[in-house]
């Protein structure tokens, strides 16, 4: 073999540059320790980098890592393979780029047409980067070669002398066909650019990244302190799941867990419900308790647009492919890749949609309006309707093997009317929410206003019920919710109906279970004063057993022991 100093850059081999300790427990490359290191592990290093400090603080520690690797490897090379050109010095680089797994690295010829050629110029082909971010986090906006630019920079650095700054341009996670890469002196790039790659580079940036994290963390906390402080001790102890959704009523409940089991499987789901019942709230429940929760979540109201706009919503079109369509444009579909695509009112679309729909469905592809390519895509769909999709079927308006395809499961969310004893919760979450958005000091509800919340039928369901308290705050002029402050629709009548709903709810908690009528909330009497008064009757009707009392409730014993010890009740 040739001496270090004779060798030729297409002679380095790890033969040449590797030893490994007979003992086993050190490898040295080129005279410096050096690891084997699992390329997934870096892959998964990747993304909870991306999920704890975003895209620019990962790209700026793993850049900077990059810059030391090469940093190092430079060095090292120096003493143990002292060449005189630094043109083969740098070409080594890129050299042990390949040796070392990183990428296939090739060094294209110069098109003079192209302008001035650059001071560093190469192509990564399988770059494991690349690799191991489209298997983590799916199609990436930005090129994300960040470890390999950091590499080529630092060694550049060391072999010149002289601040060394590459860029990726094109980067197979991106779709492009190959990752390439353009390296500069620092004098040789623009104002712009030399700022936005030093603050990659450089430890400022990484800094910036964690500060802009500590300050929106900051800004959580002081928007949950203020709602504590509007709410004061007036709130009573609403039953939240942790997805937002109010599940006090056993029917609700039932909801969620189905929900959540749904998650764990990727299937298609099907949300029946009527309108304003909060099936976009359940989709992305199931969206955030699934593997896909750090992948997009992308929304689409089918009903809202023709078939024409819905088709390029949904798929995309190429430049030229009808009139408007000057660029090519990505669908909501491949926008979704990875993750969720929620298709509300999915009974309102066209037969000529439904085919469209089933294809994407059977063969998970999408072509794009004035393309013949397809392109895959790996998407979960979850659709939602307040249609009787069967009836559909029957008199022909909706395909049956669509609906085959869209309610693998279905979930079936219950009306308002049919759990009043969410109706509360509800509009104490939506009170807390409206308070803190709209800078009110409003704290809480009269007995008055909480009885014609519970008396109201709520045909509009929770999205009706959340704009009447919306609206109840813009006229309150107390610290408290008055009846006359209600929108006008839930003051015709007397408010007689909350006591036979809250014992349908309590009759509809188990099966076989004694029904339980509530007392008839009475102006003046204050929210928790009507609930005490429901929970006693509750528990006296089950005979004093907390745990039918609670399940009659619809809520856990834990709870009812809570309610119990805080009023200093119950047997």
């Amino acid at each position: 073999m040739a001496s270090g100093w004779d060798m030729r850059v297409e002679d380095l081999d790890l033969q040449a540059l590797l030893r490994v300790d007979p003992r086993g427990g050190r490898l040295e490359l080129a005279g410096t320790r050096a690891l084997l290191l699992d390329a997934v592990a870096l892959g998964l290093l990747r993304k909870q980098l991306l999920e704890l400090l975003g895209l620019e603080g990962a790209r700026c520690v793993l850049t900077q890592l990059g810059f030391a690797h090469g940093w190092r490897t430079a060095g090292a090379l120096e003493h143990a393979l002292p060449w005189d050109s630094r043109r083969d010095w740098q070409l080594a680089g890129a050299h042990l780029h390949m040796l070392q797994g990183l990428a296939r690295v090739e060094v294209p010829e110069h098109d003079v047409a192209a302008g001035p050629e650059p001071f560093a110029h190469a192509l990564w082909h399988d770059s494991f980067e690349a690799e191991q971010h489209l298997a983590q986090r799916g199609r990436s906006d930005v090129p994300v070669c960040w470890t390999l630019t950091g590499f080529a920079a630092g060694y550049m650095s060391y072999v010149h002398g002289r601040d060394v700054f590459c860029r990726e341009e094109r980067c197979v996670a991106r779709g492009d066909p190959v990752c390439s890469m353009v390296g500069r002196p620092r004098e040789e790039w623009d104002a712009a650019t030399v700022e936005e790659l030093e603050g990659t580079y450089r430890r400022p940036a990484l800094e910036a990244s964690l500060a802009a994290a500590a300050k929106a963390l900051h800004e959580v906390e002081s928007r949950l302190a203020r709602r504590r402080r509007l709410l004061g001790a007036e709130a009573p102890d609403v039953d939240v799941d942790a997805s937002g959704l109010v599940a006090r009523s056993a029917s609700m409940r039932r909801v969620i867990d189905v929900a959540r089991r749904v998650a764990l499987v990727d299937t298609t789901v099907l949300v029946t419900g009527e309108s304003g019942v909060g099936k976009e709230r359940v989709a992305r429940l199931i969206h955030d308790a699934s593997s896909r929760a750090r992948r997009p979540f992308v929304a689409v109201n089918c009903g809202a647009l023709d078939e024409t706009l819905l088709g390029s919503e949904l798929f995309g079109h190429a430049q030229g492919a009808f009139t408007g369509a000057t660029r090519d444009r990505e669908g909501l579909f491949e926008a979704a890749h990875g993750g969720t695509i929620f298709l509300d009112e999915i009974g309102e679309v066209s037969p000529a949609m439904q085919v469209k729909l089933l294809r994407v469905l059977q063969e998970r592809e999408v072509r794009r309006i004035g393309e013949t390519r397809a392109r895959r895509v790996d998407v979960r769909v979850i659709s939602a309707t307040n249609r009787d999709l069967a009836s559909d079927v029957a008199s022909g308006r909706f395909r049956e093997d669509l609906l085959y395809r869209l309610r693998v499961m279905e979930i079936r969310i219950p009306p308002l009317r049919d759990r009043p004893e969410d109706v509360p919760d509800l509009a104490w979450r939506s009170l807390a929410a409206g308070a803190e958005r709209m800078k009110v000091e409003v704290t809480g509800f009269t007995g008055a206003a909480m009885s014609r919340l519970l008396a109201h039928r709520w045909p509009g369901n929770v999205r009706e019920l959340e704009n009447a308290v919306e609206h109840a705050l813009v006229l309150a002029s107390g610290r408290r919710v008055d009846e006359g402050d209600l929108p006008p629709q839930l003051l015709e009548g007397a408010p007689t109906a909350a006591s036979g709903a809250a014992s349908g709810a309590a009759s509809g908690a188990a099966s076989g279970a004694a029904s339980v009528a509530a007392p008839r909330p009475t102006p003046g009497r204050t929210l928790e004063q009507v609930e005490k008064a429901h929970i006693l009757a509750t528990l006296e009707a089950a005979g004093g057993n907390r745990e039918k009392a609670a399940e009659l409730l619809g809520i856990g014993p834990a709870t009812l022991y809570r309610r119990l010890k805080k009023w200093n009740a119950g047997p």
